[in-house]
């Protein structure tokens, strides 16, 4: 593994450095209090090629590699975790499905505009009584001649009321767990598709971020809009989960960098009993542990994206990242709330956001929990067979 990124992977660093630093973060503020980030922002993004960086050339992408994707993404995230959200979906998840599993028709007319930022997508799997334990999802697809009948309802679905397409997940009735599985595109507006609720700035963290409660009462779509093969969907999402949880563990990298440099900005400026606080030790005992744990999260990460360009499996770094990069994301928002002391509970300074937005990673695309899961299985498995 190289440790010194290419001179194209520093361009696109800074290119989205650049993009963060003069069109995000003066704005995340008015953002999370209107609830909504504004379409030209995510047009800017698009025209630089944000949306499409992994995605071959033939499907409307840039044909990069995983490595450059993780560095925009942790950019992205240092600015505002909320349109770090919106990229993670819709290329992670949304693009990524119909790139491992779309047919060449879907892959030229939706994963294409998908891929150049046209239009938002989604992604849909977990449901009211399905969230880590997804395999119990209850949206069920029928098969009617040249059409498939969707009846169930999806929670939290970030992107949910502004996607032209959404991904959604459903089983064939009379299927149980992961067996039945498969997934379909629908597109806004096919009757029977409702949205139901919206979040914004009513959440904890992601305020600028919409999550949206779908619904679908006898909703119809096309035969042709099933991805994959029938019966599949449990294994591609996932294969698909895998690539969004590397997109959070950059994230997570983001957001400790931002707390890291706020810190330092804040110990420079602010004094207290005659001197500035960076010169009291135990402000510098944060930031140091703060500068580690950064370092250490992108490693993980850098190495879960450089693995997937190797085409070597990377369930376990990627588990490894997000787990690590979850609680780290946390340390570092926390450290820099009370390096800012009173000043770090006002939501006039951009630390208290980033610890709010750090919550969330170590529960969407897979707890915590189900992360060290995932790690102790790999470690274990082995031995889980031989006992079998």
């Amino acid at each position: 593994m190289e440790f010194q990124l290419s001179e194209a992977q520093k361009l696109i660093r800074e290119t989205a450095r650049s993009f963060v630093d003069k069109e995000v973060i003066p704005h995340v503020k008015a953002w999370e209090e209107k609830g909504a980030i504004p379409q030209t922002v995510t047009e800017k993004m698009a025209d630089l090629g944000f949306f499409g960086i992994p995605i071959p050339e033939d499907y409307g992408g840039a044909g990069l590699d995983y490595v450059s994707f993780a560095l925009v993404v942790e950019e992205i995230a240092r600015g505002c975790n909320s349109l770090r959200t919106t990229l993670s979906v819709q290329t992670s998840l949304a693009g990524t499905t119909l790139l491992a599993a779309g047919t060449e028709a879907q892959k030229k007319t939706i994963l294409a505009p998908l891929a150049r930022g046209e239009f938002l997508g989604a992604w849909a799997l977990t449901e009211p009584d399905a969230g880590s334990d997804a395999a119990n999802l209850r949206t069920t697809a029928k098969r009617e001649g040249d059409e498939w009948v969707l009846n169930g309802a999806k929670r939290f679905i970030s992107n949910g009321n502004l996607a032209e397409y959404v991904v959604v997940f459903a089983r064939e009735p009379g299927t149980a767990r992961q067996d039945g599985i498969s997934a379909f595109l629908v597109k806004q507006g096919t009757p029977g598709f409702h949205v139901t609720n919206v979040e914004t700035n009513t959440k904890l963290g992601l305020r600028a971020s919409p999550t949206a409660d779908l619904a679908f009462d006898d909703c119809r779509i096309p035969a042709d809009h099933l991805i994959g093969r029938q019966g599949e969907g449990w294994e591609t999402a996932m294969y698909v989960l895998n690539h969004g949880r590397l997109g959070v563990a950059a994230g997570a990298v983001g957001i400790g960098q931002a707390c890291l440099e706020l810190s330092l900005e804040h110990a420079r400026e602010r004094r207290a009993f005659d001197r500035p606080i960076g010169a009291f030790q135990l402000i510098r005992e944060m930031i140091a542990e703060m500068a580690v744990e950064v370092e250490a999260a992108r490693l993980l990460y850098l190495k879960a994206a450089w693995l997937r360009d190797q085409g070597e499996d990377n369930r376990l770094a990627v588990s490894l990242a997000k787990l690590f990069g979850a609680q780290m994301a946390v340390r570092c928002a926390d450290r820099a709330v009370q390096i800012y002391g009173g000043y770090g509970f006002s939501g006039e300074y951009p630390v208290e956001r980033h610890f709010r937005d750090a919550k969330i990673l170590g529960i969407y695309e897979g707890t915590n929990e189900i992360q060290k899961m995932i790690i102790a299985h790999e470690l274990l498995g082995e031995l889980e067979r031989a006992e079998a």
